[in-house]
């Protein structure tokens, strides 16, 4: 974990070095300050030499500015590369997510890594900015402390030898009961950021429904489950406090009830207990920031943990080393594909699927609702990668082609697309960025979105509100399917895009791409005869196999499942 988050420093090295510099100088001057104001009490004041008081005096004011400087630049030092260091965090754990296949997607919620993006990367990051300010200030006090007391005296420096193991066995015993509390409590986090995710997007159905009661229930027991494990982790952190004050009492006792025994003796002179007494402080204070920083630590190492999960993972998909580079043609060749989503599954979810789609050719699919219709698709753009076989796109395997190569000229457009806050045209633009005016305008034209879009306030300049949600969903669908013709692919894929769409503007789309786009292979998944029906071949799927392929009429005469298909929608005029 620690090898994995510390890579996000990078540019920080430097900065994460002086922070630590500035305090060990900042540390040592203010451990010298009680040793001189002893000397200062012993030489100057009780023998009432005003030059020397007066000299020494000056010597500690100007070491005690040099030493607020020190702090200063050690906390701004550390507050900047801290801040760095999170920023990076965040950039690689959103940059390897963007890496991450399917199969990787599906082992954390959204809500899991939004949260992993922002609370877990501020506890790292805080816990980052006390190891290199407060972390090395308290551990170098401690050291200090207890050197300068042995030079003042040895015999009253063996109670903080006493006492520290004491304190650290302590701690330790504390730290691993509290510990494995945090990694469920942030579980925890993740369920309940997942039930309010799913209230603010479909508040609708909460309310048409009238589900509010059900659903505060489900808040309140994901909030309670994070409640009753934050409760008892404090519980056994808070002996912390208890701790540090028992031994803070135990050894200021001990160092007045032997130090007035050393006075009395001649031993040890009254500025060098004052001395002691301040060590005996900055001691016991060290400890307390310890007890402190390992409070921190161990929520923080909960945090880091699950950042690195995700910086670790290995995305299920990666480039070849020689990839190749263009797709050529939009033939596609399925090879006794069989697929499982998990490798531990039984059963396929595709099951030796052999089929051939020809440059050009329109292909319907159709089938009841789980007979994977949408992840035979999704093979051809390697969304997932089969279990075993091959797919192929213009005579490569899929697996041999670059990504973006591939999947730039294969477009998918899929029933619920999102589109993001921004104007139309930046939308229609994530095909192409660099697409012209016309050539947004021309896809517009095909995909039957340009007159809508000219009738909005803006026309092509109107803002679209985060998740579309100032347009229709058959708009939404249309604009969707603009978008992905930017890309003029060689494969378009179209997953029950024009559900939200009637059946008139939708049979004008399909007319539209068979005139516009003769040369690119069109696959329509729908769960519509009528929008497949003047497809080339049609695809009927059952329980992740293909059943039969033929054109309508064909199906219709032989294929029971399709014509009864055909046949409802019929009677219900669907």
């Amino acid at each position: 974990m620690i090898k994995t988050l510390s890579k996000s420093i990078r540019q920080y090295k430097k900065l994460s070095l002086l922070s630590p510099l500035c305090v060990i100088g900042e540390v040592i001057i203010e451990m010298l300050i009680p040793y001189l104001v002893g000397n200062l009490i012993d030489k100057g004041i009780m023998k009432g030499n005003m030059p020397y008081i007066t000299k020494w005096g000056l010597i500690l004011l100007g070491i005690t500015i040099v030493s607020l400087f020190l702090g200063a630049s050690a906390s701004y030092v550390a507050a900047h590369a801290a801040a760095g260091f999170a920023a990076n965090l965040r950039k690689d754990m959103f940059y390897h997510i963007l890496d991450y296949a399917f199969e990787n997607i599906d082992k954390f919620s959204s809500s899991s890594l939004v949260t992993r993006l922002t609370t877990d990367v501020n506890n790292v990051q805080l816990a980052y900015q006390i190891i290199i300010r407060i972390a090395v200030r308290a551990p170098m006090m401690l050291i200090v402390s207890v050197v300068m007391s042995v030079i003042i005296s040895p015999r009253l420096s063996l109670i903080f030898l006493v006492i520290a193991p004491i304190f650290v066995i302590i701690l330790a015993l504390i730290i691993r009961g509290a510990y494995p509390y945090f990694p469920r409590i942030f579980k925890g986090y993740d369920k309940m950021n997942q039930v309010v995710r799913e209230n603010v997007r479909g508040i609708r159905e909460v309310k048409t429904y009238v589900q509010e009661e059900s659903q505060i229930a489900k808040f309140e027991k994901s909030s309670g489950f994070i409640y009753k494990l934050f409760s008892t982790a404090q519980k056994i952190i808070s002996l912390n406090s208890l701790v540090v004050a028992a031994i803070l009492n135990i050894a200021t006792l001990a160092i007045c009830w032997f130090g007035a025994k050393e006075i009395v003796g001649g031993t040890l002179q009254t500025g060098q207990l004052v001395s002691m007494f301040s060590y005996s402080n900055s001691v016991l204070f060290s400890l307390n920031i310890l007890a402190m920083i390992a409070t921190q630590l161990i929520i923080s190492g909960a945090s880091g943990r699950r950042i690195a999960d995700v910086i670790e993972e290995k995305p299920a998909i990666e480039n070849p080393r020689k990839p190749v580079e263009n797709v050529t043609n939009g033939e596609i060749v399925f090879d006794h594909v069989n697929f499982k989503y998990n490798p531990d599954d039984k059963a396929l979810a595709l099951n030796d699927i052999n089929l051939r789609i020809s440059p050009g050719e329109t292909i319907g699919i159709i089938g009841e609702t789980g007979s994977s219709k949408s992840t035979l698709v999704s093979m051809i753009p390697r969304l997932y990668d089969v279990t075993s076989g091959a797919v192929r796109v213009a005579g490569h395997n899929v697996k041999s082609y670059d990504l973006k190569a591939l999947r730039d000229n294969v477009a998918m457009v899929l029933q619920n697309n999102v589109l993001f806050s921004g104007t139309v045209k930046e939308n229609l633009k994530w095909g192409n960025e660099n697409a012209t005016d016309e050539e947004v305008v021309a896809a517009a034209k095909i995909a039957h979105a340009d007159g809508f879009i000219r009738e909005m306030p803006d026309g092509y300049d109107t803002m679209v509100e985060q998740g579309g949600n100032n347009v229709s969903g058959g708009q939404k669908q249309r604009i969707t399917i603009a978008r992905a013709l930017l890309k003029k692919p060689k494969i378009l894929i179209l997953d029950d895009s024009t559900s939200a769409v009637d059946t008139n503007t939708e049979r004008e789309i399909r007319e539209s791409l068979a005139k516009d786009m003769p040369e690119t292979t069109k696959i329509i998944i729908s769960q519509r005869i009528v929008s497949i029906k003047d497809a080339d071949r049609i695809i009927v799927m059952n329980h992740g196999k293909i059943e039969d392929i033929g054109t309508h009429e064909e199906l219709l005469k032989r294929n029971q499942l399709y014509s009864s298909i055909a046949k409802f929608q019929e009677e219900t005029g669907k």
